[in-house]
Order: C-alpha cells, then sequence, then structure tokens
C-alpha cells in the first residue's frame, strides 16, 4: 500500500459552515457588541499553564509562531490583531486551508527562527508562542525575556510544563486546543466565536468516534515524526494521541507522560505497531521517511511494515491547531480502511 495523505483541512472545512473564517461568526443575542458598549468585559483573567494572566484590553499587535497557533488566531478571525507571523514554508499547502483569508491579510514576518528583535521590530505587545514551539532557554527567549522588554507572552497550552524537568503536557491535547480557544475567546472579547468552533469540533470529533473501529478492532499505532537512530515521536500529551485514540487506533506510546519526545526502536519492535503515522514536514519528505521504515532491518519484523500499513498526515493536523478534529475524521477513515 502506498501512503495516503488526505486533505484533512478540507474537510474542516465543512463542519465550519457557520464559523466560515472565524471572523464572520454571528454573536449570539448581540452578546459581543453589548459587552463592548456596555465597557463590561474589561478586565478578564485567564489561566495560561498555570499562571493567572489578566487583561485590561485586547491585545493589538499579536506576534504567532508556527502554523497551528498561527491558525488558531485566523479560526478565530483574529487577524486585525495580529501584527504578523513566523514559520518556515514547510508546513504544506496553505491555499487550501478554511482561514486562507488570514495568511492573505496578514503579515508573514520571517521563515527563520523567531527571536527578540524580530518581535520588537514589530511591535509585538503580544507573543502567542509555546515551549518548543519559538519559546527556548538555549536560545534566550522566553516569556521572561519577552516580559523584561514590554512583551506580554501567551504559551500554546500542548507545551505546558508539567513540572518533571522540561516535560510538556499538563492536559489532554484536544483539551488544550478547547482551553486556548476558550482563553484566547475571552481575551480578544470573541466568546461566541470561541464557542461556535469548540462545539463545531466536538460534534465533527463525537462524530469521527462513532464510524472509528472498536475493541479488539482498534490497530496498534505508532506515530513516527523523523530520525534514524532514535525515533521522535508523540507521548500522551501531543496531538497525536487523542487524534490516534479517538480515530480508533491504540496509541502504542500511550505510556509516555510528555508531549513530543524520542524513544528507543527497541520499544517500538516490542509494542509491534500494525499501522505507522508519518509526520509529513521538513526537510525529509514523507516518501523518504517511509523509505527508511520500510529499509530499516529491526523494523523488518514490525506488522505495519510487513502488512505496508503507513498513514501520512501533515505536520499542522497533528500539532496542536484547528485542523485537529478534521485530522481525527480522516484518520479513522485510513484506519477502517487498512484494517480491511
Amino acid at each position: 500500500m502506498r501512503p495516503s495523505v488526505r486533505p484533512a483541512a478540507l474537510a474542516l472545512a465543512a463542519t465550519l459552515a457557520l464559523a466560515g473564517c472565524g471572523a464572520e461568526v454571528t454573536p449570539e443575542n448581540g452578546k459581543e457588541d453589548g459587552a463592548r458598549a456596555a465597557g463590561g468585559h474589561y478586565p478578564v483573567t485567564v489561566t495560561n499553564c498555570g499562571e493567572k494572566k489578566t487583561y485590561d484590553k485586547a491585545p493589538q499587535h499579536v506576534v504567532t509562531n508556527d502554523v497551528g497557533i498561527t491558525e488558531i488566531m485566523f479560526a478565530l478571525g483574529l487577524e486585525d490583531h495580529m501584527a504578523g507571523y513566523v514559520m518556515p514554508d514547510d508546513k504544506g499547502d496553505l491555499t487550501s486551508v478554511p482561514w486562507k483569508d488570514g495568511y492573505a491579510k496578514t503579515t508573514w514576518l520571517s521563515k527563520k527562527q523567531i527571536n527578540k528583535e524580530l518581535v520588537l521590530d514589530a511591535g509585538a505587545d503580544l507573543v502567542f508562542a509555546g515551549w518548543n514551539y519559538g519559546f527556548s532557554e538555549g536560545d534566550g527567549f522566553t516569556p521572561a525575556a519577552l516580559r523584561r522588554v514590554g512583551i506580554d507572552s501567551y504559551l500554546l497550552s500542548e507545551s505546558c510544563r508539567n513540572g518533571q524537568g522540561k516535560a510538556r503536557g499538563v492536559m489532554a491535547p484536544l483539551d488544550a486546543l478547547y482551553t486556548d480557544l476558550e482563553n484566547l475567546g475571552r481575551m480578544f472579547d470573541v466568546e461566541d466565536r470561541a464557542d461556535a468552533l469548540i462545539a463545531s469540533f466536538r460534534k465533527q470529533v463525537a462524530d469521527a468516534q462513532a464510524k472509528a473501529l472498536q475493541g479488539a478492532d482498534r490497530p496498534r499505532v505508532f506515530l513516527y515524526d523523523d530520525g534514524q537512530d532514535k525515533p521522535l515521536t508523540s507521548g500522551a500529551y501531543a496531538g497525536p494521541h487523542d487524534i490516534i485514540t479517538k480515530a480508533g487506533g491504540d496509541h502504542i506510546m500511550k505510556d509516555l507522560k510528555d508531549s513530543w519526545t524520542t524513544v528507543g526502536w527497541e520499544t517500538v519492535i516490542a509494542r509491534d505497531p500494525e499501522v505507522i503515522v508519518i509526520n509529513n514536514y521538513g526537510d525529509t519528505t514523507a516518501e523518504q521517511k517511509r523509505a527508511f521504515l520500510k529499509s530499516y532491518k529491526p523494523l523488518a519484523g514490525v506488522s505495519a511494515i510487513k502488512n505496508d500499513r503507513i498513514v501520512v498526515l501533515d505536520y499542522v493536523d497533528l500539532v496542536e491547531s484547528p485542523r485537529n478534529p478534521a485530522a481525527i475524521s480522516s484518520l479513522a477513515a485510513d484506519l477502517r480502511s487498512t484494517g480491511s
């Protein structure tokens, strides 16, 4: 079987008929306009990675890092609150996503690594990024460093550190997405838009689960991101865990209390995945990753390799993003197909 690449974002477009590009959601009962007219919405306090943060007004010049984070803002229709976004150009086709207008309206500040000078030049008042999604002590680009120059930060909830060294993850991946949508809805006074998105996502996930493989039919699934000496994969707190599980698979690394992390090949072999999902991004193509997996002799006896059951999803489908629910629907169909 050749790898299956499904345009998960296209499936999502139909689900978001009410939300459109995010900016077109109609507030119920005039809630947003009424709150603004009464001046009663602010200040608001949200909890982000365990820290309570209060906003007296909506941030006006947000810089986002990476594609999933950027599309969360676009899905909420917050382009007018953005100074721009930073991300490399290896994140797939951006012209067919439900929020393509956001890319057209917003400045692509850099295809290189985000840094303090860049966000200062952009006039940012808030940076929406995450640990290993732009923030890193090794690079000196941290929320604390930005605070010292008067720039606030919002951390992607998938990237929250859990107190075990630099391990990340404090909640289930989809809960992280819903938490960020709820928080941003309050921060930017677009709670109705956030509620509409969350409701549509929950329905899409529930519909996919209703059709997913169950019980003994659930195949063991391994997420392969990259790496040859040691594979980079997903633990329980990165997007692929919920995507695999709710799509009808048994995530073989569900016991890893981290998000994106490396494991040994011996662990993969011992757990004998029946399906491998490749994360498609970067300089190494999905076909090259597939060729490596097929040619790596220690994996020759693994069920997924023997039966050529390899599926491909794009990076943005797998990191926290508004494309996660569509990825569940897509993978559920793939697992049913590969299981037949």
